[in-house]
Formats: C-alpha cells, sequence, structure tokens
C-alpha cells in the first residue's frame, strides 16, 4: 500500500486514527482486536469444509482494511450449504475466531461445521435438535460452529472466552464450539 503524505500527515497515520475511534466506539471487540494485534498488520483466517470439500487460507485484513476480494470468499465459504445461500458475515465473528485461533497457537484450520443459516435450515435443524435456537445468530452471518482435532472444546471456549467480544456456546458431546460477535456470554458444556 502506498504512504501517501498530506501536510505532513500520511494516509496510513489517517487510517491509524480512525481505527482507533473505531475501537473506542465499538469497546466490546477491543479485546479481540488487542489479541489480533501481535499478528502485526495482518489478519488471517484459516478453515475446511467436510460437507463441500472446499478449504481457505486466507488474510482477509491488511494494514487497517478488510480485503473486499477476500470477504466476499469468506461469505462464499460460510454459506448455507443445504440451500447454497450466501450472506455477508459479520466480519466482528471472524475477527473473534481469527484471534482465538492465535490464542491456541495451532496451524491446523478450523473446520466450519455451520456458518450462515438459512431460516429453512435453521427450522429444520431445530426440529431435530433442542441445542438450535429459534432466533439464532446462524440466520444473520453473526455465528460460527467450529471445531479443532487438536484442541479440545474446552481450549477452544477458553481462547474465545479470552477475546471477550461475544457468545461462546461449548458443546462437548458434538465436539464443537460456537462463536458469535452477539453479546458477551457464555453457554454448554
Amino acid at each position: 500500500m502506498t504512504d501517501i503524505k498530506l501536510n505532513s500527515v500520511s494516509r496510513r497515520g489517517i487510517l491509524g486514527a480512525f481505527a482507533a475511534t473505531a475501537l473506542v466506539a465499538a469497546p466490546t471487540y477491543t479485546n479481540a482486536f488487542g489479541l489480533l494485534k501481535g499478528a502485526g498488520d495482518i489478519r488471517r483466517i484459516r478453515m475446511y469444509s467436510g460437507r463441500t470439500g472446499e478449504s481457505m487460507d486466507t488474510i482477509y485484513w491488511i494494514e487497517g482494511e478488510y480485503i473486499p476480494e477476500v470477504i466476499k470468499e469468506i461469505n462464499h465459504f460460510m454459506r448455507d450449504w443445504r440451500t447454497d445461500e450466501v450472506v455477508r458475515m459479520d466480519m466482528r465473528t471472524i475477527d473473534i475466531m481469527a484471534a482465538s485461533h492465535r490464542l491456541m497457537d495451532v496451524s491446523e484450520p478450523y473446520m466450519l461445521l455451520s456458518g450462515y443459516r438459512s431460516p429453512k435450515t435453521n427450522a429444520m435443524l431445530r426440529s431435530r435438535s433442542r441445542g438450535v435456537a429459534k432466533n439464532s445468530l446462524h440466520m444473520v452471518g453473526k455465528a460460527a460452529d467450529l471445531r479443532l482435532q487438536s484442541r479440545s472444546v474446552s481450549q477452544m471456549a477458553k481462547a474465545a472466552a479470552a477475546c471477550a467480544s461475544g457468545g461462546v456456546g461449548k458443546y462437548s458431546r458434538s465436539n464443537f464450539v460456537h462463536m458469535d460477535c452477539g453479546p458477551v456470554r457464555s453457554w454448554g458444556g
């Protein structure tokens, strides 16, 4: 990225000021963003889907800016695979996932079990399980259900909870963790 100087104020400096303002304006996500700071000026997400056979290992944020083309790829990757519907995922959830992944110090990609869910898919899953919320944040692109082979559900949940930036659900029997950018809360065992 080019650093254009305007009256001794650089573009990077202006972006930094806006980023600082955004963090003050959204204090709920300060912890997740702070944990990502150690990654330098990049944010990276690694995932694969056993349902579709797709995988992703990508940098989605550089020097204070999300990369629009990559965000589109993430949205497509996290689509409802049953209906092939795509929505714009809330990037705060992706940031929480990336920060948690970094905290666990793993190179293994997440296995994505569920990202976006259409209302039709959510209703079908709800009819089969008591653990599916009627007004799930999955239906608005704000949640993900994830698994790692190399980390336990408890380890994953602790990493996500350390971000103090959203909801963390432990589903030990099914071996996955739910992460979302809704209110800070936790559940499950």
